[in-house]
């Protein structure tokens, strides 16, 4: 078995693997790190003035506040600064994960004190200032809301990093043939659906008629020449595949039909798509998500703070505000925890994508060859590294395992051996 480690001219790139959106997010951070920095100065000079020990002690909360999202533009400045630097040797693009994994720690170390002050407030119980604290702390909301919607540059579209576990799965709309059965006869539509579900022909005639089973065969032909026969059950309005159709969806489909008392082929070739879309986990910026969780943390504490001094002042339940603080804390607790998880494998190669690995497999062994290794690494934002050891028989160089894998427009990196 020999060795194919020829060098891809292609493959000489720069490793410039920052987030579509770097710049853009690195002015929003600056912009709300000058909010925070003016409600700072305003907030401790007119303590001050007026002699109110809260507007001191809130004005430096927001001086934490800023040095958070401080640590965000400075990852956002170094990695621009330093993207060319070839002793980083897969970029800068992992500055952002690195900063949201700090920024992870230093939440996590916030929801402690929060939990910790929550306690001793419930065993301890002390007066409060009512007419001072709930308007600092209004002020404090309205601040933190417009520091989100400039970080999230101006419309919802961000994640407060819940971390939710599900993948959306997505639909073949653009795998649909509509298919001339000529003779004014009208058109059949032959359809790989898969929203939700394991992947499977669909056939049905636009019109509302029936198709039946018996009149009906497809066939698939794949680039190695590996056929597949499909059979067909009755579901009502369609007929759809007994057999789930494997990945990746790329090959020749013959249909054969029944039609007029006659057999009539038709072929229709299918080509598969990235459908990596730009929200998926190795899309997202770390870094801004970090920024939004904490001004999001400090929202969410903002609003439990005001019910709870209200309901206080109201009810005289001292305990709410306390009780408060404890939510918030546990809150904020978890949103770290998703932060800390996403951002720490990346930054130990985890993972970011198996549906995209086993594609990449089987995009390579489809064609007749084996992988016999396969790593694939997140570089930075929608940027994916891949190792990729194929054998095979046939005389294939690297560069024609390049271009089969050419439609993973995510994969930025790319390595390949070939054993034969």
């Amino acid at each position: 078995m020999t060795a194919d480690r020829t060098i891809d001219p292609l493959a000489v790139h720069d490793h410039i693997f920052l987030g579509e959106d770097h710049d853009k997010a690195a002015r929003r951070t600056w912009a709300v790190i000058a909010l925070c920095t003016a409600m700072m100065i305003a907030e401790i000079v007119g303590g001050a003035l007026f002699g109110s020990l809260a507007l001191i002690a809130d004005g430096l909360h927001m001086s934490t506040h800023a040095g958070a999202l401080l640590l965000a533009a400075l990852a956002y400045t170094y990695a621009r600064r330093y993207a060319g630097d070839r002793n980083f040797t897969f970029g800068t693009g992992k500055f952002g994960d690195l900063a949201g994994y700090s920024s992870a720690i230093i939440l996590a170390m916030i929801a402690l004190l929060i939990g910790y002050e929550a306690v001793s407030r419930f065993l301890s119980p002390v007066a409060i200032s009512f007419n001072e604290a709930i308007p600092i702390a209004v002020l404090g909301l309205a601040v933190n809301l417009a520091s989100a919607w400039l970080l999230s540059g101006g419309h919802h579209g961000h994640d407060h990093g819940h971390g939710h576990g599900h993948e959306h799965p997505h639909d073949h709309g653009d795998d649909i043939r509509r298919i001339n059965l000529g003779s004014g006869a009208g058109v059949i539509e032959l359809e790989i659906f898969e929203s939700g579900v394991p992947p499977r022909f669909r056939l049905r005639l636009p019109d509302g008629s029936r198709l039946q089973v018996s009149h009906v065969a497809v066939e698939t032909i794949r680039p190695a020449d590996s056929r597949q026969t499909f059979t067909f059950a009755d579901r009502g309005d369609y007929l759809e595949s007994l057999d789930e159709i494997p990945e990746p969806h790329e090959f020749m489909v013959k249909l054969r039909l029944k039609h007029d008392d006659q057999f009539k082929e038709f072929e229709e070739r299918f080509a598969e798509h990235d459908h990596n879309a730009p929200a998926g986990a190795h899309h997202r910026d770390n870094n801004m998500r970090a920024a939004i969780v904490h001004v999001a943390a400090d929202a969410a504490v903002s609003v439990l703070v005001i019910v709870g001094l209200l309901l206080a002042r109201t009810f005289g339940w001292l305990w709410m505000d306390p009780l408060a603080g404890l939510i918030g804390a546990v809150v904020i607790a978890n949103w770290s925890f998703g932060l800390l998880r996403d951002t720490g494998g990346i930054l130990l190669d985890r993972n970011p994508d198996p549906r995209m690995t086993e594609k990449v497999r089987q995009t390579i062994e489809g064609d007749g060859d084996r992988v016999t290794d396969l790593h694939l690494w997140r570089l930075g934002p929608g940027h994916l590294g891949a190792i990729v050891s194929v054998s095979t028989t046939k005389a294939r160089d690297v560069g024609y395992y390049r271009e089969r894998l050419a439609r993973f427009s995510d994969l930025s990196h790319l390595t390949i051996e070939v054993q034969r």
